[in-house]
């Protein structure tokens, strides 16, 4: 059953609908979006409705010509004066049957009134279980596009306390080769029911210029890969030229962010210069050569005052994705913790310690904030994403290594620990505990059984490893006072810099289970990773200096 207010949407792509490599056009993708989604608007509030803003939309497939796809749009909530709509594209292989997911979006449309009366919409109506989640997740999300705004600001005066050496980075390139203007006339056709220019429409053109903008960079084929939460700052009308301005922002390995700005003139704004920016977008792309493998983009070298704002913003724009994708769409995998078996105790240890190691060892790690002391990292590959938090400490490796060790001690300098039990002293390395966390997305605390491998260096290194995953443990059962949960890989790294000093690293991969402790950190609207960071500097070197003066 769906809710009455859902519309659903059939299309065959067409040689029309596609780009040169026979894929369709994400363009052509985002005008069928819009329309389905105005649709479901309309059929709910019964009266003219309008895009007001488009959150992130991430593009998991795509579609080519013969295929068929399907566009499933519904009002999730509505609020006094507007409403959130869900938008789920599907694709199917005619030959095969098969079907995948392409995308699934939100959008914000608003009532057009006629006249001066005031239209206040009725609630939804809510007839599944995933329904009823729904509508609890939008006003999650509404509060998110709420203090985007804010999140982006602060995040921007962050950005300009600290260098991003890949600025000077060796092959890095201008942007000013990458920019492009194009300009279209709105005619009828371009309008929608309303006598504007229908949002799909400016979408599809701006996706345009910012498609040959990403290819004049990397110099083969660009496809869109998601679009960053935009506002439809104001409308435009049949007769009125928009100017399309598109440019390279930044560059992250495999992914290129091109920022578009749209100007609107009628014939007395374009005879006297002055036009209204009626919409900016962000469009996220990916690139394949001609074996159709991922193209790595070079980095990019600011030089204007504009450029480096631009360079910037677009790091904290992909901070607040990240955020977003993670915290609205995380998709709950099934279970991860091994089976603690006595029989087999050395196989699970040594898969603990080299899992994290390997986590440890990946490549394309880039820096999402910084302090005086602290850095943190992400690493996204697929949907899988990881962070890396590096501390500077004023004290002995082996210290530092012996209290972050002892997980009895968590909750003396972590916040997100409440208690920390000895279960099973495996050996002298290894042990198993049992910790609780406090409430943070439901109403129950979370609690975690945890397998905790210490390793010291070998003779010819420096690094101590601490590495930790969640087990299953037949004498600690699930309880109803709390949710279990699980830590996939995670760890210490602690690298002596000199005998008084060491740097700390902590990684974690995320799981359903741990993201609510880390979610409004991902998306720049809290600070709770920096402040534990700095919490553990502070609990190390204490009692580093501590343990100075006893020796003292």
């Amino acid at each position: 059953a769906q809710t009455r207010a859902a519309v659903l949407m059939s299309q065959a792509v067409q040689p029309a609908h596609a780009d040169a490599r026979g894929v369709l056009s994400a363009g052509q993708l985002l005008k069928w979006v819009d329309t389905a989604a105005c649709l479901a608007a309309e059929k709910h509030a019964g009266v003219s409705c309008v895009t007001a803003s488009v959150d992130d939309i991430q593009f998991e497939e795509t579609a080519t010509i013969g295929q068929i796809v399907t566009i499933t749009a519904k009002v999730t909530r509505a609020f006094s004066t507007s409403m959130e709509i869900s938008i789920k594209v599907m694709v199917q292989d005619m030959c095969t049957g098969i079907e995948k997911l392409v995308s699934v979006a939100f959008s914000t449309f608003v009532v057009k009134p006629v006249g001066k009366e005031k239209v206040h919409l009725k609630p939804v109506t809510l007839l599944t279980e995933q329904d009823h989640v729904e509508y609890n997740l939008a006003s999650e999300r509404r509060k998110i596009r709420l203090q985007h705004e804010n999140t982006f600001k602060n995040l921007m005066k962050e950005s300009s306390k600290f260098d991003d050496p890949t600025c000077d980075a060796e092959g890095a390139v201008p942007t000013r080769g990458s920019s492009v203007q194009s300009i279209e006339l709105v005619l009828p056709p371009h309008a929608n029911h309303h006598g504007n220019t229908f949002g799909g429409q400016i979408m599809a053109w701006m996706e345009t210029v910012a498609t040959i903008s990403a290819s004049r960079l990397c110099h083969s084929h660009p496809f869109l890969k998601s679009v960053d939460m935009f506002k439809f700052r104001g409308p435009s009308t049949v007769g009125d030229r928009l100017v399309f301005n598109a440019i390279v922002n930044n560059t992250f390995q495999t992914c290129v962010e091109v920022g578009v700005r749209v100007e609107a003139f009628n014939c007395r704004e374009w005879a006297e210069g002055q036009g209204r920016h009626i919409n900016s977008a962000f469009l996220i792309y990916q690139a394949v050569d001609d074996q159709e493998e991922l193209v790595t983009f070079p980095r990019v070298k600011p030089i204007s005052k504009d450029d480096f704002r631009r360079y910037q913003g677009a790091i904290a724009r992909k901070r607040i994705r990240l955020g977003r994708k993670y915290i609205i769409s995380y998709k709950k995998a099934g279970p991860v913790s091994l089976q603690w078996n006595i029989s087999k105790k050395e196989s699970i240890i040594n898969n603990n310690v080299e899992a994290f190691k390997r986590l440890a060892a990946k490549s394309g790690w880039e820096v999402t904030s910084t302090m005086e002391k602290i850095k943190i990292y992400a690493l996204e590959e697929q949907d899988v994403l990881s962070i890396w938090v590096k501390k500077q400490v004023n004290s002995p490796a082996h210290v530092a290594y012996h209290l972050l060790s002892d997980f009895t001690k968590r909750p003396l300098w972590d916040p997100h620990y409440i208690s920390c039990e000895l279960i099973d002293q495996v050996s002298e390395d290894d042990h198993i505990y049992y910790t609780t966390c406090p409430v943070m997305d439901s109403d129950k605390p979370r609690d975690f059984v945890v397998l905790v491998s210490r390793r010291k260096p070998l003779k010819d290194e420096n690094t101590y490893t601490v590495a930790f995953s969640s087990v299953v443990l037949p004498s600690v059962p699930p309880s109803r006072q709390y949710v279990r949960s699980e830590i996939v890989c995670a760890g210490f790294l602690i690298q002596a810099v000199s005998s008084a000093s060491c740097t700390v690293s902590y990684l974690n991969q995320m799981s359903h289970s741990v993201l609510p402790y880390f979610a409004g950190n991902l998306g720049g609207w809290s600070r709770s990773i920096e402040e534990t960071a700095a919490s553990c500097i502070q609990f190390l070197e204490n009692a580093a200096h501590d343990g100075l003066k006893s020796a003292l």
